[in-house]
């Protein structure tokens, strides 16, 4: 397998920049999954590794080559599209073989790819079969075989699953997760599903509008979001966001938009108007208290049981929306007045720019 490295590659459609002097380094045998919003490029980008675009500027090297000029058959890599793009009139032996006869390969080799393929998918079964007597899974399986034939020094991935059902796409990413296990191969992989991408990523690169916002283990980018988009973007429920403001200097306090305070476990702040972001786990719903607390106080508008857990849509005195999570015994009911608890240690601030400050 090879490492994948691009430096300052651009690219264009007309007058409009999709991707801009972006660099990014791919490590051999790593799984990496570009995750982001439609428009935010990770397509693009993958086709241009692939050469099914062009790269205006800057370089891509593949396993230490210079491979941005190269043909897509010349780099090395081979592709699993969204769409299966299987022969109908083929068995799927037929189709894991068709792209090596193509190029001329001997018979013996050929058969030792395919069954080498199939073991390792575990469709030794399946390869008299056509496609029609598939299911969707095995039919992207079938695809994912065929690039395997290739041999190639890195496997490029475009939203392969998006075409499943919900309880087959869950059974796909597992059987996706084994065989990098078994393969140790390097593989790109393109989705806007966050779940695949913390599932299956070693590293997750997170783009938006042209640019990466952060690179990361899956839960680095879940746990230290480094900008307001990352941290709205990756994680459901989505956090939650408010309006706040740090006073004092030698211990901060921050202040909620409903008047109520805690402390800030974040150092170095200055003092000025902020944006809070905390993820449902991060504020619990507490027992009424016997006296004055300091909690913001709110009412339950939706209750959301999960069985392990229970999601509460409330909404502060100030009219701030914010989903809390109980325990999934949780005895709260719409319209209930109840007392939010913030983890201090949970919290995440966001300045104008959008940079991300994170408690201690």
């Amino acid at each position: 397998m090879a490492e994948i490295e691009l430096e300052k590659v651009s690219k264009s459609f007309g007058s409009v920049k999709v991707i801009d002097k972006l660099s990014l380094a791919v490590n051999s045998g790593e799984f990496v999954v570009f995750l982001g919003p439609s428009g935010s490029g990770k397509s693009t980008l993958l086709r241009m590794i692939a050469g099914l675009e062009s790269i205006d500027e800057g370089s891509l090297l593949i396993g230490g080559q210079r491979s941005e000029h190269l043909a897509p058959g010349q780099r090395g890599v081979a592709m699993v599209f969204q769409n299966y793009a299987l022969y109908p009139h083929m068995s799927v032996k037929e189709n894991m073989a068709f792209g090596l006869r193509n190029v001329g390969m001997g018979k013996a080799e050929i058969d030792r790819r395919v069954a080498e393929a199939a073991r390792i998918l575990e469709m030794e079964p399946l390869l008299e079969r056509r496609p029609s007597q598939l299911s969707g899974g095995q039919r992207q399986r079938v695809a994912i075989g065929r690039a395997i034939v290739k041999e190639p020094k890195a496997f490029l991935f475009d939203e392969p699953l998006s075409n499943l059902d919900a309880a087959l796409r869950v059974r796909t990413r597992v059987e996706l997760a084994q065989l990098h296990q078994r393969m140790k191969a390097t593989m790109i992989y393109v989705t806007h599903d966050q779940t695949e991408a913390m599932t299956l990523a070693d590293r997750i690169v997170v783009l938006n509008d042209r640019k990466i916002e952060q690179i990361g283990s899956p839960m680095e980018v879940y746990l230290k979001p480094a900008s307001r988009f990352v941290a709205g973007f990756v994680g459901s429920p989505g956090m939650n966001f408010l309006k706040a403001e740090i006073g004092g200097t030698d211990k901060p306090v921050l202040r909620l938009s409903d008047g109520s305070q805690m402390p800030v476990g974040i150092h170095s702040l200055q003092a000025g108007a902020y944006e809070l972001g905390i993820r449902p786990e991060g504020i619990r719903i507490a027992s009424m208290p016997d006296g004055p607390s300091g909690l913001p106080r709110a009412k339950a508008d939706v209750v959301e049981r999960l069985g392990e857990r229970t999601l509460v849509y409330c909404t502060l005195s100030d009219g701030t929306r914010l989903i809390a999570q109980d325990s999934g015994r949780s005895d709260v009911t719409p319209d209930d007045e109840i007392w939010l608890d913030f983890d201090a240690s949970a919290v995440h601030l966001f300045d104008a720019t959008g940079r991300a400050y994170h408690a201690h």
